[in-house]
């Protein structure tokens, strides 16, 4: 009986009897239609975007995400009385997404700061849904509780609560606040180091 699958390699012919272009066909053309930086033009670019960025602005806007985010999670947590440990995923994005916008930083410094201050907003959320417990359980308002906090008692407040489960959430916060934190080249940064942004 004859085989009617064609041996592997061969051109398929559509209704048109035209040969169809293979994957690898596809994509070289592709590629071809990529601009290629010389070595001078990537270095024009990256000097453009290393002057562009800016560590300062985008650890003090990754701080205040950061703050935000600690007070989504304390509300969240206050209101639902469940401490939701994914909270710590959405600050780890919203400080890495806040250093990207406002720092436009490519150095590795950019995700340190980020990581670091995903790591400080969750912490900061923690201590914040502690202390108003430990404010109801005293029958104090919350202000009353935060005003006498120092760092010894803050700190023994976040060890004495801490779980294992929680390595795994602030790791998870760290890592993104990383990933994130960083400018991505657009089109117009490729077309400025090839000169037609001129």
């Amino acid at each position: 009986m004859k085989d009617l699958v064609p041996p592997e390699g061969t051109l398929t012919i559509d209704s048109d009897h035209a040969p169809v272009e293979t994957d690898t066909e596809i994509s070289a053309e592709a590629q071809a239609e990529e601009p290629m930086l010389n070595e001078q033009q990537a270095q024009l670019l990256m000097q453009t975007l290393h002057s562009e960025q800016n560590l300062l602005m985008g650890a003090l806007t990754g701080f205040l995400a950061a703050m935000v985010g600690a007070g989504i999670w304390a509300t969240v947590t206050v209101v639902t009385e469940y401490q939701i440990g994914w909270m710590a995923v959405g600050i780890g994005f919203l400080v890495g997404f806040a250093v990207r916008l406002a720092g436009k930083g490519v150095a590795p410094a950019f995700g340190a700061v980020s990581a670091v201050m995903a790591l400080f907003g969750c912490a900061v959320g923690n201590l914040m849904t502690f202390t108003y417990f430990i404010a109801m359980s005293e029958g104090m308002s919350f202000m009353e509780v935060v005003t006498q906090l120092d760092f010894a008692i803050a700190a023994e407040i976040l060890t004495s609560t801490f779980e294992a489960m929680d390595v795994l959430f602030y790791g998870l916060a760290a890592y993104f606040g990383y990933k994130y934190a960083f400018r991505q080249v657009t089109q117009a940064d490729l077309d400025k180091a090839l000169g037609k942004g001129f």
